[in-house]
């Protein structure tokens, strides 16, 4: 996992850059698989037989009222209905399947955890629906197998300890090591932590928010062709097979920074419940897009931690901003694919340096060379190193362009000696090149010698290959490469 991007300065730049790279893409690439799934699973599902015998339906109709119990306990089986103290939360004629007031019901309350859960015990919340009227316990002479369903939450999820910071001050300032606190970060990758830092410690996080949904699918399945995206959540009641209306305990807009580590420090939880219907195809469209944040991450074109920093543009963000970033993402892209086309043919066509400049190419590839050292430095998804490393072999491959290439083995390690074309060296475009290049060496010199100083004495760093790769880049970035300098200076 990547760490944390330094708190100013050039540390804090170079990341933007490299995240605002790659957030249109990843929107978009997110979108088109959530898309894609759904309309899969729509025209590819099985057939409906022609037998509706050989149907499974729901046993609940559209509006019936429900009532509703929610109990927390420590215990993953719960059949303690009878005792008042679990019970958190009751509501009743709750309308199934229907928009309204009165089919939406919210609470908030303080949970104060016992000395079991404050020392990485559990909790569970127990959620049962039954017809208006009749009870869900089944030691009741009324219970009635076809009229009550429920389903078990668990509020407590374990995850790797938070990782402190690994950048410090190079020169030894103990002040300012002391005075920065560890990063209140959830670790998301235990196995890069567990190689770094030794064995991982798991801690107990509070889940503050509860939302549950009852999902209006009145769909008539076959027997032995339930869609697979569907399958794992039917609740079949066994005497008949049809199915119960399903439970969702939506977690899709609950962020990992959100959670609460629970110790023996905490005395009182918040807990935010709440129940209300939710459509088909909106149920289907939240699974769609966790499982292809899964399989973005486990392709490793997204990082752990990416997942939220989208839903949280979605959640603080304005809606038409964020249209209009999309539209100026994908344009941007198609931009820089008819520029990284043009440039591919013109270099691949040209046979004379007359008026261009060869520092400028070789400046080019120093500078793609360094941003993809940065981003190896810094654990990038594997997708945007292939692309910053196809950039510098390209930059390479104009190098040979624009200047002979040579092997030289008269020493015992052979060395690549570059030597300037004919139509470049017989012309004043040299001259003018070595001048601009000159002067403006003088400039970017000690604005960087600069620029490195303040880096190294008031920012962290976790070695000092990785202040020599953050100081260059922010450079490259800051000041943008020195050929397109140049060439104004031309």
């Amino acid at each position: 996992m990547a760490p944390p991007a330094a708190a100013a300065g050039g540390g804090q730049q170079p990341r933007q850059q490299q995240q605002q790279g790659g957030f249109g893409q990843t929107i978009t690439g997110i979108i088109r698989i959530a898309v894609f799934w759904y309309f899969a699973s729509k025209f590819f599902s099985p057939k409906k037989p022609a037998d509706p015998s050989h149907l499974i339906s729901n046993l609940f109709q559209k509006g019936e009222p429900l009532d509703m119990w929610l109990y927390l306990s420590e215990h993953e089986k719960f059949n303690d209905f009878g005792n008042e103290a679990s019970l958190v939360w009751h509501e009743t004629n709750i309308p199934y399947a229907t928009w309204g007031p009165e089919s939406t019901r919210t609470l908030s309350l303080k949970y104060h955890p016992s000395e079991a859960l404050k020392n990485n015990g559990s909790l569970y919340a127990h959620v049962f629906f039954a017809r208006l009227g009749y009870p869900v316990d089944p030691n009741d002479p009324e219970y009635q197998p076809q009229s009550g369903f429920g389903r078990t939450y668990s509020v407590v999820t374990y995850l790797p300890k938070s990782r402190s910071e690994k950048r410090k001050s190079l020169l030894g300032n103990s002040k300012d090591d002391e005075g920065v606190e560890p990063v209140a970060m959830v670790a998301d990758n235990a196995e890069a932590d567990s190689k770094d830092d030794g064995p991982v410690e798991w801690v107990a996080y509070w889940k503050p928010n509860i939302t549950i949904n009852l999902v209006e699918d009145f769909t008539r399945y076959g027997h032995n062709a339930v869609p697979p995206n569907v399958a794992p959540y039917l609740n079949i009641e066994p005497s008949t097979g049809n199915y119960y209306p399903t439970i969702f305990f939506n977690e899709f807009w609950l962020l990992r920074d959100k959670l609460i580590a629970i110790n023996e420090s905490v005395t009182e939880l918040p807990l935010n419940l709440g129940v209300g219907p939710i459509s088909m195809m909106k149920w289907q469209l939240f699974l769609q897009i966790d499982q292809s944040f899964q399989i973005h991450r486990s392709y490793g074109s997204m990082l752990e931690g990416e997942a939220d920093e989208l839903k949280r543009v979605f959640l603080e963000g304005n809606p038409y901003l964020l249209v209009i970033t999309m539209i100026v993402s994908l344009l941007h892209s198609v931009f820089d694919f008819l520029a990284f086309k043009n440039d591919i043919q013109f270099w691949n066509k040209n046979k004379s340096m007359e008026g261009l400049s060869a520092k400028s190419v070789v400046v080019s590839f120093l500078c793609q060379f360094i941003v993809f050292l940065y981003l190896l430095d810094n654990e990038t998804s594997w997708m945007i190193l292939a692309s910053s490393g196809v950039g510098c072999c390209i930059e390479f491959w104009k190098i040979g362009k624009a200047m002979h290439i040579e092997i030289d083995r008269s020493g015992k390690i052979p060395m690549l000696r570059f030597r300037d074309r004919d139509s470049y060296a017989s012309n004043k475009t040299k001259e003018y090149d070595d001048l601009a290049m000159k002067y403006l060496s003088y400039v970017l010199f000690f604005l960087v010698a600069c620029f490195s100083v303040y880096s190294l004495m008031y920012e962290r760093h976790k070695s000092w290959y990785s202040w020599i790769l953050s100081s260059l880049t922010s450079c490259v970035y800051m000041f943008g490469k020195p050929s397109v300098i140049s060439l104004f200076l031309l």
